[in-house]
């Protein structure tokens, strides 16, 4: 049975017995009277030292074959390294080489690559230490935040992929249709005729699973999504993806108050794990990718986030004595500058800001009774900015009715939504937070295209 590298270098019982190892090769190095060959599976960010005796009959075959690159089967005795560089190393009694690699054309040479050609190369970019290391942070993320909501009650909801409605109102939506693009059907008017389409009306790929979400918690109390969600934007930063990953957390009978509660809980419990069980993959961020990325983890997890209103925000950015690249005044959303430096600089530590005008937010955020805001809160982190948005929900159906006006949505549309208000509505509450965000600000990466395994962005669907 195969043992993975993880469980070996974890498990100090395995030391004297024999095990079967796969993975493959990243380094030989003939001693002449034995090699070290060191082997990766995947399971863990460095390395197997595998100790090859010379008096192995096909020893020479051998090291002509295991190339890095090189698949291998490795059998042997697990014993404790006399080397300072680890702990446990296998003597080989077999090593079968399964997939020879061509050293002569293998995109992954030793020596550093950019993150720009390994994009290049996504089919092979997990093998190289730094996109191996994020895949396991990301997975580590994914685990502890099903894990966070599991245990306090949340019930996950697979929400929809293809849509009729468009949750934020922003029209960038990707179109899902059947109808013959060279000659697509027409009614009298000469539009197109999505009567005649697969769904009998204009279909998008879901920009998020909030609403659905918004019509379990009206009846399970307190349910979370986590799936992809699209958006049609033709953006080249380094912050944006065409398709990414939401986690959108809605509950019943909650306020403004729980939903900054439950922000601030789930953020400190991920980070907490990762800190925990990544500790060699934060260690390599921490090193070679971004300084102190361990200390900004720890700073959330430490720290209590300050919670300020969005008045108050500004009032601070005003009162700064900085001078702003988008200058700053109450009624303009704020920007990246703006939320680094409330928390880089002001406060030095995350920032729960809160109740924005009701002009810069999503129609279906609840007024305040000033008649100027709405029920709305940002998560702001160092670094980073933005990295969790939320609000509480318009329960009330006049008021959202009358909302949905003002922005152009179509009632008759969204009936289901306002039936809501109409059959038992509550005060209810959500936020949603971008996953690959979370991954780049856990491992410093700056660019979002490299925290994703398969990144899609204008000009780009390969692989």
């Amino acid at each position: 049975m195969r043992t993975k590298i993880r469980k070996i270098k974890e498990s100090p019982e395995l030391i004297g017995q024999n095990v079967t190892l796969k993975g493959w090769t990243r380094t030989v190095r003939n001693q002449k009277t034995f090699a070290f060959v060191e082997v990766n599976d995947g399971s863990t960010l460095s390395n197997m030292q595998v100790i090859l005796d010379a008096g192995h009959p096909e020893y020479d075959s051998l090291l002509e074959s295991l190339t890095t690159g090189s698949s291998v089967a490795v059998q042997g005795k697990v014993v404790e390294s006399p080397g300072t560089k680890q702990s446990v190393e296998i003597h080989a009694s077999s090593i079968e080489v399964i997939g020879l690699c061509d050293p002569t054309d293998y995109p992954l040479q030793k020596k550093r690559h950019s993150f720009e050609f390994l994009r290049s190369i996504a089919h092979l970019r997990p093998r190289t230490n730094t996109l191996g290391a994020v895949m396991r942070v990301r997975n580590t993320l994914a685990y502890a935040s099903h894990q966070f909501f599991q245990e306090r009650g949340f019930y996950y909801l697979h929400s929809p992929i293809i849509t009729s409605s468009d949750c934020e109102g922003a029209g960038q939506m990707f179109q899902v249709t059947t109808l013959d693009k060279e000659n697509p059907p027409r009614n009298e008017r000469g539009e197109i005729d999505h009567s005649q389409d697969f769904f009998g009306k204009p279909a998008y790929l879901t920009v998020s699973g909030q609403l659905s979400g918004e019509i379990y918690a009206s009846a399970l109390s307190d349910v979370y999504t986590f799936g992809p969600t699209f958006r049609a934007e033709n953006s080249h930063t380094s912050r944006h993806l065409a398709e990414f990953w939401m986690i959108e957390p809605e509950m019943a009978f909650a306020d403004l108050a729980d939903d900054r509660e439950l922000a601030e809980a789930y953020l400190k419990a991920i980070f907490r794990t990762v800190l925990e069980t990544c500790e060699e993959d934060m260690l390599l961020f921490d090193k070679f990718i971004k300084k102190g990325a361990l200390g900004r983890l720890q700073n959330i997890v430490e720290n209590e986030f300050a919670k300020i209103s969005y008045t108050d925000a500004v009032e601070i950015l005003e009162k700064s004595g900085k001078t702003f690249e988008f200058p700053i005044h109450w009624g303009v959303d704020l920007q990246s500058e703006h939320e680094r430096f409330l928390c880089e600089e002001h406060f030095k530590k995350p920032v729960i800001v809160s109740d924005y005008p009701a002009n810069i937010k999503a129609f279906y955020m609840r007024d305040n009774d000033d008649g100027k805001t709405v029920a709305a809160m940002d998560v702001l982190v160092p670094d980073v900015g933005e990295i969790i948005g939320g609000s509480q929900r318009e329960e009330r159906f006049d008021v959202l009715h009358e909302k949905m006006q003002k922005v152009g949505l179509d009632p008759k549309e969204y009936w289901w939504y306002l039936e809501l208000r109409k059959y038992g509505s509550v005060p209810h509450s959500g936020f949603g937070a971008g996953f690959e965000r979370l991954v780049q600000f856990a491992t410093g990466m700056d660019n979002i295209r490299d925290v994703i395994p398969f990144p899609r962005f204008p000009g780009h669907s390969e692989f």
